[in-house]
């Protein structure tokens, strides 16, 4: 089985390579009308350690620059005096320049090619629904206080004040089955050019594959999202506030129901959006039911759906909702996406695309070894998974022939599916407690 699974580039630096051959790169250049590079950190060698930053623990640009010093990734590598005689400096700055020349629509397009690779072969959500579907949601994470972010990604302010660090929105579509991620959508928190969530939705659902569900929580369940997905001919199973279910139904909210409703815009709707047609309208149903929840609790559930499947499916459906929060998780902490280092916009542009495409590199990976171990990738720990990544990719970058590469990889995937996430019962709850520190410092005066 892990022959027939190997068929396909599995491993991080090979499903990079097959997503994005050497051939791209060098019709980009062409097209752009570029000589030839002659330094050693070309485009596709940048591009890949951008990515190898967010794999690595430090992701730090000397941990790139190391690698390169040591002759990895070879592959990737041109014939260049420096690394022939062994006299490339480790010092970071012309891999800093280098970084600074990538173009941000070359980021781009590498990360739709990943995403779309490693959809190919992706699962339909629920057996039967013939679809992929995806999940929404939204985090936000910080940058440098640099003049140009402060100015583009303005930090909040309240009574006390400005904070310090500017703050960027971020919505991301995960598909529920593998967890890979679609490039991100992003704008500033606050300030006055701040976007909402909903606003970044709407671009982020016109990139997705044609035809896919979209899945979203509370905060995507208006009518503008619902509205945005079905103009496209995208599905949507949303869930509803209390309110505004209350509204659609213009009464009480019965535990049980199943009805087909015309949802319209409120007047609430039309103030925020007064390019809505007058004629808006999306057909669905609104489904309302009572669902238990891992700790015992029954509550109720609202949700707004233009799929055609049974009660029980949508449900299930929605269910997996919970699983962005997890890959959130994991993009964010264990990518380290939390908050990023770039001090300039554009690079905090291709720092974000090419880190969801690190992301997508272990989720591909963890997809695979999920497959030869016959189980579902969502019983696989991200982390886990990434540490078996980052040391494996040496000894596979160095492989002197196909069948070595062939034997480290069949490793590889046997070792990831083994890394599954403890099944632990439901923990008793304890009562919360305040460590006092033992020392604290100083405030920074300004």
């Amino acid at each position: 089985m892990v022959a027939v699974a190997s068929q396909r580039a599995v491993e991080a630096l090979s499903i990079f390579r097959a997503a994005v051959p050497t051939t791209f790169f060098e019709n980009l250049r062409k097209a752009s009308g570029l000589r030839a590079e002659g330094g050693v950190y070309t485009t596709e060698t940048t591009t890949w350690l951008i990515i190898q930053q967010r794999l690595d623990g430090k992701a730090t640009l000397s941990t790139a620059v190391q690698q390169v010093g040591q002759g990895r990734p070879q592959q990737l590598l041109p014939n260049h005096k420096r690394l022939e005689e062994e006299t490339l400096s480790s010092n970071t700055g012309g891999y800093s320049r280098a970084r600074s020349r990538l173009k941000k629509e070359v980021a781009e397009q590498v990360s739709d090619k990943i995403f779309n690779y490693l959809m190919a072969d992706a699962q339909e959500a629920l057996p039967g629904l013939g679809r992929q579907a995806f999940l929404l949601d939204g985090s936000s994470l910080d940058l440098p206080a640099t003049p140009k972010l402060l100015e583009a990604y303005p930090p909040p302010t309240n009574q006390h004040g400005t904070a310090h660090w500017p703050i960027v929105r971020m919505v991301v579509a995960h598909d529920v089955v593998s967890g890979i991620g679609m490039r991100p959508h992003w704008g500033p928190m606050y300030g006055d050019k701040a976007v909402s969530e909903q606003q970044l939705a709407a671009d982020a659902i016109g990139q997705l594959p044609p035809g896919s569900v979209v899945v979203g929580d509370r905060n995507f369940g208006v009518f503008s999202t619902a509205y945005d997905a079905d103009q496209r001919s995208y599905p949507v199973v949303v869930r509803l506030t209390d309110s505004r279910a209350r509204s659609l139904l213009k009464g009480k909210l019965p535990p049980q129901l199943d009805r087909k409703i015309d949802w319209k815009p409120s007047r609430w709707d039309r103030k925020s959006h007064p390019d809505l047609p007058a004629d808006a309208c999306v057909q669905g149903r609104l489904i309302a039911c009572q669902v238990t929840t891992p700790k015992g609790q029954t509550i109720p559930l609202f949700l707004f759906t233009t799929l055609d499947m049974p009660l029980q499916k949508i449900v299930q459906l929605y269910g997996y909702r919970w699983n962005i929060e997890t890959d959130l998780r994991s993009l964010k902490q264990t990518v380290h996406m939390h908050s990023l280092t770039a001090r300039s916009v554009e690079m905090v542009a291709k720092e974000l695309v090419l880190g969801v495409s690190a992301y997508n590199l272990v989720r591909g990976t963890m997809y695979a070894a999920a497959r030869v171990a016959g189980i579902d990738a969502r019983q696989l720990s991200f982390s886990r998974v990434q540490d078996v990544v980052n040391a494996a990719l040496p000894n596979l970058m160095a492989a002197d022939s196909e069948e070595e590469y062939q034997r480290l990889l069949d490793r590889l995937l046997r070792r990831a599916g083994q890394c599954r996430l403890p099944r632990r019962p439901q923990r008793p709850t304890y009562p919360r407690a305040v460590w006092q520190r033992a020392a604290t410092y100083p405030k920074r005066k300004t």
